[in-house]
Protein backbone atom coordinates (compact mmCIF):
# COMPACT_ATOMS: atom_id res chain seq x y z
CA UNK A 1 0.00 0.00 0.00
CA UNK A 2 1.02 3.70 -1.10
CA UNK A 3 -1.26 5.02 1.00
CA UNK A 4 -2.77 8.40 -0.20
CA UNK A 5 -2.53 12.27 -0.22
CA UNK A 6 -3.07 15.39 -2.07
CA UNK A 7 0.87 16.28 -2.61
CA UNK A 8 0.22 15.55 -6.39
CA UNK A 9 -3.37 17.50 -6.64
CA UNK A 10 -3.44 19.38 -9.75
CA UNK A 11 -0.53 17.63 -11.83
CA UNK A 12 -1.01 15.91 -14.95
CA UNK A 13 0.87 12.49 -15.48
CA UNK A 14 1.93 10.34 -18.18
CA UNK A 15 2.88 6.76 -17.52
CA UNK A 16 4.08 4.85 -20.71
CA UNK A 17 3.48 1.16 -20.96
CA UNK A 18 0.90 1.30 -17.59
CA UNK A 19 -1.68 -0.63 -19.05
CA UNK A 20 -0.83 -3.56 -16.74
CA UNK A 21 2.32 -4.78 -14.33
CA UNK A 22 4.03 -2.16 -13.20
CA UNK A 23 3.21 0.98 -15.06
CA UNK A 24 0.01 0.29 -13.90
CA UNK A 25 0.69 0.23 -10.54
CA UNK A 26 2.59 3.52 -10.92
CA UNK A 27 -0.14 5.12 -12.83
CA UNK A 28 -2.60 3.81 -9.46
CA UNK A 29 0.12 5.66 -6.75
CA UNK A 30 0.39 8.64 -8.76
CA UNK A 31 -3.71 8.87 -8.64
CA UNK A 32 -3.84 8.08 -5.16
CA UNK A 33 -1.71 11.10 -4.30
CA UNK A 34 -4.04 13.68 -5.80
CA UNK A 35 -2.68 12.76 -10.05
CA UNK A 36 -4.45 12.70 -13.37
CA UNK A 37 -3.23 10.12 -15.19
CA UNK A 38 -2.98 9.15 -19.10
CA UNK A 39 -2.39 5.30 -19.08
CA UNK A 40 -0.67 4.36 -22.27
CA UNK A 41 -1.30 0.89 -23.93
CA UNK A 42 0.05 -0.56 -26.97
CA UNK A 43 -2.94 -2.79 -27.42
CA UNK A 44 -4.87 -4.04 -24.70
CA UNK A 45 -6.76 -1.21 -23.92
CA UNK A 46 -9.40 -3.83 -22.00
CA UNK A 47 -6.53 -4.12 -19.16
CA UNK A 48 -5.81 -0.51 -19.48
CA UNK A 49 -9.72 0.32 -19.04
CA UNK A 50 -9.43 -1.17 -15.35
CA UNK A 51 -6.43 0.93 -14.25
CA UNK A 52 -8.57 3.80 -15.27
CA UNK A 53 -11.30 2.59 -12.98
CA UNK A 54 -8.46 2.52 -9.95
CA UNK A 55 -7.30 5.78 -11.35
CA UNK A 56 -10.90 7.13 -11.06
CA UNK A 57 -11.65 5.36 -7.58
CA UNK A 58 -8.90 7.15 -5.87
CA UNK A 59 -10.08 10.46 -7.17
CA UNK A 60 -8.41 11.69 -10.07
CA UNK A 61 -9.06 11.52 -14.10
CA UNK A 62 -7.76 8.70 -16.30
CA UNK A 63 -7.90 8.28 -19.80
CA UNK A 64 -6.08 5.51 -22.10
CA UNK A 65 -4.76 6.36 -24.93
CA UNK A 66 -3.41 3.14 -27.30
CA UNK A 67 -0.07 4.41 -29.12
CA UNK A 68 3.28 3.25 -30.38
CA UNK A 69 5.78 5.46 -28.18
CA UNK A 70 8.39 4.10 -30.58
CA UNK A 71 6.73 5.91 -33.39
CA UNK A 72 7.86 9.48 -32.98
CA UNK A 73 4.35 10.54 -34.56
CA UNK A 74 2.52 8.68 -32.05
CA UNK A 75 4.54 9.96 -29.04
CA UNK A 76 3.34 13.23 -30.59
CA UNK A 77 -0.64 12.52 -30.73
CA UNK A 78 -0.10 10.94 -27.23
CA UNK A 79 0.78 14.16 -25.35
CA UNK A 80 -1.26 16.00 -27.43
CA UNK A 81 -4.41 13.73 -26.24
CA UNK A 82 -2.74 13.68 -23.08
CA UNK A 83 -2.85 17.50 -22.82
CA UNK A 84 -6.30 18.17 -24.68
CA UNK A 85 -8.08 15.98 -22.44
CA UNK A 86 -6.58 16.07 -19.03
CA UNK A 87 -4.47 19.80 -19.18
CA UNK A 88 -0.46 20.35 -19.90
CA UNK A 89 1.76 17.61 -18.68
CA UNK A 90 3.34 18.01 -15.22
CA UNK A 91 4.93 14.66 -14.94
CA UNK A 92 6.31 11.69 -17.34
CA UNK A 93 7.12 8.45 -16.69
CA UNK A 94 8.72 6.31 -19.39
CA UNK A 95 7.72 2.33 -19.01
CA UNK A 96 7.21 1.43 -21.90
CA UNK A 97 8.98 -1.68 -22.99
CA UNK A 98 9.44 -3.73 -26.13
CA UNK A 99 8.53 -7.55 -26.11
CA UNK A 100 11.00 -9.67 -24.14
CA UNK A 101 11.16 -12.45 -21.74
CA UNK A 102 13.29 -12.69 -18.88
CA UNK A 103 13.59 -16.66 -20.02
CA UNK A 104 17.20 -17.49 -18.33
CA UNK A 105 16.93 -21.17 -20.50
CA UNK A 106 15.04 -19.74 -24.20
CA UNK A 107 17.23 -16.73 -24.01
CA UNK A 108 19.43 -16.49 -26.98
CA UNK A 109 23.26 -15.80 -25.95
CA UNK A 110 25.12 -12.82 -27.21
CA UNK A 111 26.76 -14.39 -30.35
CA UNK A 112 23.14 -15.34 -31.72
CA UNK A 113 22.04 -11.26 -31.35
CA UNK A 114 21.67 -8.68 -34.46
CA UNK A 115 22.42 -5.73 -34.86
CA UNK A 116 18.63 -5.34 -35.58
CA UNK A 117 17.80 -6.88 -31.94
CA UNK A 118 20.01 -4.38 -30.04
CA UNK A 119 18.27 -1.71 -32.05
CA UNK A 120 14.68 -2.90 -31.18
CA UNK A 121 15.37 -2.76 -27.56
CA UNK A 122 17.12 0.34 -27.76
CA UNK A 123 15.44 2.24 -29.87
CA UNK A 124 12.06 0.93 -27.14
CA UNK A 125 14.13 2.45 -24.40
CA UNK A 126 15.91 5.66 -25.53
CA UNK A 127 13.87 6.67 -28.85
CA UNK A 128 10.22 6.56 -27.06
CA UNK A 129 11.30 8.38 -24.10
CA UNK A 130 13.34 11.07 -26.08
CA UNK A 131 10.06 11.40 -28.30
CA UNK A 132 7.60 11.54 -26.08
CA UNK A 133 9.83 14.24 -23.51
CA UNK A 134 10.46 16.29 -26.64
CA UNK A 135 6.69 16.52 -27.22
CA UNK A 136 5.74 17.30 -23.93
CA UNK A 137 8.93 19.43 -22.95
CA UNK A 138 6.53 22.91 -23.97
CA UNK A 139 4.12 21.61 -20.37
CA UNK A 140 7.70 20.39 -17.98
CA UNK A 141 9.52 23.60 -18.28
CA UNK A 142 8.71 26.96 -16.67
CA UNK A 143 7.05 26.00 -13.23
CA UNK A 144 10.05 24.21 -11.60
CA UNK A 145 7.97 21.21 -10.77
CA UNK A 146 8.49 18.86 -14.51
CA UNK A 147 9.46 15.99 -13.41
CA UNK A 148 10.56 12.82 -15.78
CA UNK A 149 11.14 9.53 -14.46
CA UNK A 150 12.93 6.16 -16.64
CA UNK A 151 12.02 2.96 -15.36
CA UNK A 152 15.15 0.51 -16.06
CA UNK A 153 16.39 -2.75 -14.38
CA UNK A 154 18.92 -3.63 -11.80
CA UNK A 155 20.50 -5.94 -14.08
CA UNK A 156 22.43 -2.70 -15.78
CA UNK A 157 24.57 -2.94 -12.62
CA UNK A 158 24.10 -7.18 -12.19
CA UNK A 159 23.29 -9.01 -14.81
CA UNK A 160 23.12 -12.46 -13.36
CA UNK A 161 21.48 -14.13 -16.54
CA UNK A 162 22.82 -11.52 -19.62
CA UNK A 163 20.68 -10.55 -21.48
CA UNK A 164 22.47 -8.35 -23.71
CA UNK A 165 20.09 -6.60 -25.77
CA UNK A 166 17.86 -5.69 -22.98
CA UNK A 167 20.60 -4.57 -20.83
CA UNK A 168 22.18 -2.89 -23.30
CA UNK A 169 19.05 -0.61 -23.71
CA UNK A 170 18.28 -0.37 -20.41
CA UNK A 171 21.56 1.08 -19.78
CA UNK A 172 21.55 3.84 -22.61
CA UNK A 173 18.42 4.93 -21.47
CA UNK A 174 19.74 5.51 -17.80
CA UNK A 175 22.85 7.66 -20.09
CA UNK A 176 20.23 9.37 -21.49
CA UNK A 177 18.43 10.36 -18.35
CA UNK A 178 21.43 11.98 -16.90
CA UNK A 179 22.24 13.70 -20.06
CA UNK A 180 18.59 15.29 -19.87
CA UNK A 181 18.94 16.14 -16.04
CA UNK A 182 22.11 18.05 -17.02
CA UNK A 183 20.36 19.56 -19.70
CA UNK A 184 17.03 20.26 -18.67
CA UNK A 185 17.99 20.92 -14.79
CA UNK A 186 18.28 24.59 -15.66
CA UNK A 187 14.78 24.38 -17.04
CA UNK A 188 13.18 23.45 -13.57
CA UNK A 189 12.98 19.94 -14.50
CA UNK A 190 14.40 16.50 -12.91
CA UNK A 191 14.82 13.56 -14.72
CA UNK A 192 15.56 10.51 -12.23
CA UNK A 193 15.96 6.58 -12.63
CA UNK A 194 14.29 3.79 -10.66
CA UNK A 195 16.31 -0.18 -11.48
CA UNK A 196 14.29 -2.39 -9.90
CA UNK A 197 15.03 -6.24 -9.76
CA UNK A 198 12.79 -9.10 -10.90
CA UNK A 199 8.97 -8.69 -10.38
CA UNK A 200 7.66 -12.27 -10.96
CA UNK A 201 3.93 -10.85 -11.02
CA UNK A 202 4.62 -9.47 -14.18
CA UNK A 203 3.81 -10.76 -17.42
CA UNK A 204 7.68 -10.69 -18.59
CA UNK A 205 8.81 -12.76 -15.77
CA UNK A 206 6.40 -15.65 -16.30
CA UNK A 207 10.12 -17.69 -18.00
CA UNK A 208 11.67 -17.02 -15.19
CA UNK A 209 12.11 -20.37 -13.17
CA UNK A 210 11.34 -21.03 -9.86
CA UNK A 211 15.17 -22.21 -8.78
CA UNK A 212 16.49 -18.90 -10.05
CA UNK A 213 13.73 -16.81 -8.18
CA UNK A 214 14.63 -18.65 -5.10
CA UNK A 215 18.26 -18.16 -5.42
CA UNK A 216 17.41 -14.56 -6.05
CA UNK A 217 14.84 -14.36 -2.91
CA UNK A 218 18.00 -15.71 -0.65
CA UNK A 219 20.88 -13.62 -2.01
CA UNK A 220 18.26 -10.46 -1.22
CA UNK A 221 19.29 -9.31 1.92
CA UNK A 222 15.14 -8.16 2.44
CA UNK A 223 14.46 -11.67 1.47
CA UNK A 224 11.76 -11.21 -1.03
CA UNK A 225 11.24 -10.63 -4.99
CA UNK A 226 10.02 -6.89 -5.59
CA UNK A 227 6.02 -6.18 -6.18
CA UNK A 228 5.50 -3.74 -8.55
CA UNK A 229 3.99 -1.08 -5.39
CA UNK A 230 7.38 -1.50 -4.69
CA UNK A 231 9.05 0.07 -8.09
CA UNK A 232 5.57 2.64 -7.85
CA UNK A 233 6.60 4.06 -4.41
CA UNK A 234 10.20 5.27 -5.75
CA UNK A 235 8.54 6.49 -8.73
CA UNK A 236 6.29 8.45 -6.30
CA UNK A 237 8.95 9.78 -4.35
CA UNK A 238 11.10 11.39 -7.61
CA UNK A 239 7.77 12.48 -8.57
CA UNK A 240 6.69 14.64 -5.33
CA UNK A 241 8.25 17.49 -4.07
CA UNK A 242 9.94 15.49 -1.03
CA UNK A 243 12.92 14.86 -3.84
CA UNK A 244 12.97 17.83 -5.68
CA UNK A 245 16.50 18.75 -5.56
CA UNK A 246 17.27 15.05 -6.55
CA UNK A 247 18.55 14.67 -10.56
CA UNK A 248 20.41 12.42 -12.28
CA UNK A 249 20.41 9.97 -10.10
CA UNK A 250 19.12 6.01 -10.25
CA UNK A 251 17.34 4.54 -7.44
CA UNK A 252 17.88 0.22 -7.49
CA UNK A 253 14.77 -1.03 -5.81
CA UNK A 254 15.59 -4.67 -5.28
CA UNK A 255 15.71 -5.43 -1.29
CA UNK A 256 19.44 -4.59 -1.28
CA UNK A 257 20.60 -6.95 -3.99
CA UNK A 258 22.36 -4.14 -5.44
CA UNK A 259 24.40 -1.69 -3.10
CA UNK A 260 25.49 1.46 -3.89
Amino acid sequence: MLGTSRMLEGRTALVTGSGRGIGAAIARGLAQHGADVAINCLRDTESAQRVVADVEAAGGRGIVIAADVTDPAAARRLVEETREQLGPIDIVVHNALAGFQFDPRGRRAAWNLSVEDYTAQVNAAVGAAHAVTQAALPDLTGHGRGRIVSVLSDLIERPGVPYPEYVTAKSALLGWSRAMAAELGPLGVTVNCVAPGLVPSTGAAVGTDDQLRDGLEAATPLRRLAEPEDVAGAVLAFTSDWLGFVTGACLFVDGGLVMR
